[in-house]
Parts: C-alpha cells; sequence; structure tokens
C-alpha cells in the first residue's frame, strides 16, 4: 500500500523560505563617482579630453570599467540608473578604445587597422565586457539605449570622440541629474555654431539630424520641434534646412 505525502503550508512556507535564503541579492545600482573624478580632471568645459592624463591615470579609470563590467544593470535598476549606466559606459570605453590605439588623428583611424572578418568599423568591434557578454559600442547605442528606452536626448550624450560630437560632460552622468543633464547637453550642442549654424530662414543642422531623422520623428516630434526646444533661434517649417560635413578629428585639448 503506497503512502501520500501530504505538503502542508508550514511545510511550504519552510521549503519556500530555505530555496530564498540561497538567492543572491539584486544587485545595487553602481557608483560613478571614480569616472567623475577623471572626467573633471581630463575634460575641460569645451568637452576636450586629455588623452595622455588619461593615460597616467589608466589604472583607476580600469578599476572604473571593471566595475562595469561585473555590473551589469538589472531589470530591478530604476530607468534613470539604467541609462545613467549605458551613457557613461558608452563614453568611458569610447576613451578606452582611442587609448588603446594612441596617439591617432581620428577614431576613424582604428578601422583600417581591425582585423576581424566583416567588422570594418570601430563601433562594431566588439571589446566590451559587461557581465557574460562581449559587446559592441554598436550594441550598447543601438541595442540598447536607442532600443530600450526611445529617449532621442541620448544622441546628445553619447560621444564618439570627434570634434563634431556632442561636448563630452566632465563630469558623469547620474540617474538623481539624468534629465537636467541630457536637456544641458542638448542647449549645449544646439546652440554651438560649429556643430549646428541655425538663422530663421535657413540651418546648417548637424549630421545626426539627418542619420536619426526617425528617432526625431517619433512620438509626434520632428527635427523642427527638437531644434526649437533648445535653439536660442526658433526655426519653421519652411526653414531650409541642411548637413554641415562632420569633422572626424580626435576631440583632443
Amino acid at each position: 500500500m503506497k503512502t501520500k505525502t501530504i505538503i502542508t503550508l508550514p511545510l511550504i512556507v519552510l521549503l519556500f523560505s530555505a530555496l530564498t535564503a540561497f538567492r543572491e541579492p539584486a544587485a545595487a545600482p553602481v557608483d560613478h563617482g571614480a569616472y567623475d573624478q577623471l572626467l573633471r580632471k581630463h575634460v575641460d568645459a569645451k568637452g576636450l579630453v586629455d588623452y595622455k592624463g588619461f593615460k597616467k591615470d589608466e589604472k583607476a579609470f580600469n578599476q572604473y570599467l571593471d566595475m562595469l563590467s561585473k555590473n551589469p544593470p538589472t531589470a530591478s535598476w530604476p530607468k534613470n540608473e539604467q541609462m545613467a549606466y549605458w551613457i557613461n559606459a558608452y563614453n568611458a570605453y569610447t576613451i578606452r578604445l582611442i587609448l588603446d590605439h594612441y596617439p591617432l588623428k581620428s577614431i576613424k583611424d582604428i578601422g583600417s587597422s581591425i582585423k576581424i572578418p566583416f567588422v570594418t568599423t570601430p563601433w562594431a568591434k566588439k571589446f566590451i565586457k559587461i557581465g557574460n557578454e562581449t559587446i559592441s559600442l554598436d550594441n550598447i547605442e543601438h541595442g540598447t539605449l536607442r532600443k530600450k528606452f526611445d529617449d532621442p536626448r541620448i544622441h546628445f550624450a553619447l560621444v564618439c570622440a570627434s570634434i563634431s560630437c556632442p561636448r563630452l560632460r566632465n563630469e558623469a552622468f547620474t540617474a538623481d541629474k539624468l534629465d537636467k543633464q541630457l536637456d544641458d547637453q542638448g542647449s549645449d550642442f544646439l546652440n554651438n555654431a560649429s556643430k549646428n549654424k541655425i538663422g530663421k530662414d535657413a540651418a546648417q543642422l548637424s549630421k545626426y539630424f539627418d542619420w536619426y531623422k526617425g528617432d526625431w520623428n517619433d512620438n509626434g516630434q520632428s527635427v523642427v520641434k527638437w531644434v526649437n526646444k533648445y535653439a536660442n533661434t526658433k526655426i519653421s517649417p519652411s526653414t531650409k534646412i541642411s548637413f554641415l560635413d562632420y569633422n572626424w578629428n580626435l576631440n583632443e585639448q
């Protein structure tokens, strides 16, 4: 005769407690303070970078990157924590990429030195270890930030180490200040005459507004609306818009 095993409610609670006791606690959002200090030390008010200075502080810089690598964002992190992490990671690993090939005149020069089949740009090179994955700058920008967060202001924050890029902030992005920082980046970018030349009748805009036109037109927005959100000089749908040539020279002091 078979005996039945009766699982009582107290036993279920005990089993559940035993199982959950072995779970690792959810990872807390990371502290970007070390990166903030490096940016304040080696990036000027114009966003130009002292790459030689970063080289001298390479140990501290690598420790920050290692911390990012070992602490990928989880779904439990607030949205702004996740965004700040990925924006900082993109910009920091871009600096790391430049240091790996320094000295050079342009990030685009790195493309010819990559000996990986079907990889011809530095943005496609998978050299970034985040958790158990090895990813590229393209993966961060297009696969995570643009895809997951749907906020075109990231284009004002991601810096490709070039003169025509937005200014690299000399502070880290943080969750508590993220909205203000992104708006500040938008204002700085649109009112910088070397990146956008805006007049009421004609505007020469950054290539960003051409390359990512789909992003700017999402959710009932438009290039005109985004420009007017931040630019001191306002434009209209009748304003003649063209796009400036992109300066890929290194954003070096």
